[in-house]
């Protein structure tokens, strides 16, 4: 059964919507995992869309490679036969940078200073880039990953406002504020840094959610029609505006990101505080779920 308030439907659960698609997009960080644990019902729900028969991709924000992703997944109970493919924004940039094919990219010189957690130097190798530590001499700043709270964006202020005195163009492989933590608060995620350098006036190009072109890589990938098409997140601002951009249909997962903005109560997540979220935020997700199992 579902249960329509204005234009987005509350189904009882994802089997609902089965029938609907052929295709799923999830987003892990949020959906399946809180980067420590699977959350209560998504292995068994990716085990049902696979029993059916379903394409799965993982659409992840995380700028590590998919293939890294797909060995974290497993260390958490998500085995490799119940999905097809990881994406992240990791490889949209990394493929970005290597074949240089837009204009934004073309420009960016070869020097580059990496941001990313310590022991992560990998994720900007074969790419042709000469890897310096001093923003006097980058051509540009690619950040890729963060290790909060040891990273922070107090902690790279002073390399960013030297960076935005030269003009430096940045490139974001992860364009999340925040993630949830294990522990059930926020925690600062590479898009922060990357909001922070905007307000200094540096130039970002953003790779992953919600840009169209990874969602362009992602239609490839499923050769199906948009209309059988659904991708599923916890991020209004990058899960369902993706998809909308996109035009697919999204299903918003309440249990994420935004669960301490929405009221709850014994029978689950209330539908006009999601409403109330959603008209907030200026986005319509096609159905709302509390959690994805």
């Amino acid at each position: 059964m579902m249960q329509k308030r204005s234009s987005t439907t509350f189904p009882d659960s994802l089997a609902t919507l089965m029938p609907r698609y052929d295709g799923f997009l999830l987003d892990q960080w949020g959906v399946l995992h809180d980067g420590v644990r699977p959350y209560p019902g998504a292995v068994a729900a990716l085990e049902m869309l696979r029993r059916a028969g379903k394409r799965v991709i993982i659409l992840s924000n995380s700028g590590r490679r998919g293939t890294e992703n797909a060995v974290l997944l497993a260390k958490m109970g998500f085995a490799r036969e119940l999905y097809d493919e990881v994406v992240s924004a990791g490889d949209d940039a990394r493929e970005a940078l290597r074949a240089r094919d837009e204009p934004f990219h073309r420009t960016l010189g070869h020097r580059c200073l990496l941001l990313a957690r310590e022991g992560e130097v990998h994720l900007a190798e074969g790419l042709g880039l000469d890897l310096v530590d001093d923003v006097a001499i980058a051509d540009f700043i690619l950040l890729m990953t963060m290790d909060p709270p040891r990273q922070s964006v107090a902690g790279w202020m002073d390399l960013l406002k030297a960076a935005g005195e030269r003009r430096l163009p940045m490139l974001c492989a992860n364009p999340d504020l925040h993630r949830a933590s294990p522990e059930g608060g926020l925690q600062e995620a590479p898009g922060l840094v990357a909001r922070a350098y905007e307000q200094l006036g540096g130039a970002v190009r953003y790779h992953g959610k919600p840009q169209p072109r990874i969602y362009r890589t992602c239609q490839a990938k499923l050769g199906l029609d948009r209309s059988r098409v659904v991708a599923i997140g916890d991020s209004l601002e990058h899960d369902i505006a993706g998809a909308q951009g996109a035009g697919i249909d999204s299903v918003f997962i309440g249990g994420g990101i935004h669960r301490g903005e929405i009221a709850w109560d014994g029978a689950g997540m209330d539908p006009s505080s999601c409403l109330a979220l959603f008209a907030r935020a200026g986005r319509s997700p096609t159905y709302a779920l509390p959690l994805l199992g």
